[in-house]
């Protein structure tokens, strides 16, 4: 965990997270700021590994604003509210992945709940990866299938000669089957 964004409407709060952070986790770069709008426009411009927000900020409380965080960003996100608070603040923002810590808390579960938002923010990056491929992979067939048409329909092949066509041409030229597609739809379309 290299970078964090500390969002805190007090001075006091930054003080205290910003010690824990550097002497337990030896984070190396931390912005901070105060209000929710601040943070939306970093945000905007910059990806961090970890954001945390001490509530109540200057211009909002600011579980709007971990659930923007949550849903626009792949960074892990850490609210901290007031013990009475921490209930009601849990039910709006667990569904979007966001942690809530009570105050006040001690460095052991300040030290959990960024473990444990490293750990859902890891998971999350890998499931995007993943989403990536299978969406390459899907996009590859449809092209494939696309010129699959077109040998059909212009060289009066069956499915499978089409099929054969693709592949031993791919394998001919040492190039993947998605790209003979795209010369054969740039051919015959």
């Amino acid at each position: 965990m290299n970078n964090v964004l500390l969002v805190s409407g007090t001075e006091k709060g930054r003080d205290t997270l910003i010690g824990f952070l550097k002497s337990d986790f030896g984070v190396i770069e931390t912005n901070c700021l105060q209000s929710g709008s601040e943070a939306r426009r970093l945000l905007a411009e910059n990806d961090y590994d970890l954001v945390i927000i001490n509530a109540p900020l200057t211009d909002e409380f600011g579980h709007d604003l971990s659930i923007y965080i949550a849903e626009e960003c792949s960074s892990g996100v850490i609210i901290i509210v007031k013990n009475e608070m921490a209930d009601d603040v849990a039910a709006r923002v667990e569904d979007y992945g966001v942690l809530v810590l009570p105050k006040p808390f001690n460095r052991y579960s300040l030290f959990q709940s960024v473990k444990l938002a490293n750990a859902a923010r890891r998971r999350l990056l890998g499931l995007q990866s993943e989403n990536i491929k299978l969406q390459n992979k899907i996009e590859e067939i449809r092209i494939v299938d696309r010129a699959k048409c077109v040998l059909i329909q212009y060289l009066n092949m069956t499915e499978p000669q089409a099929h054969r066509y693709i592949e031993r041409q791919a394998m001919n030229l040492r190039t993947t089957r998605k790209q003979i597609a795209l010369d054969l739809l740039k051919t015959y379309e």
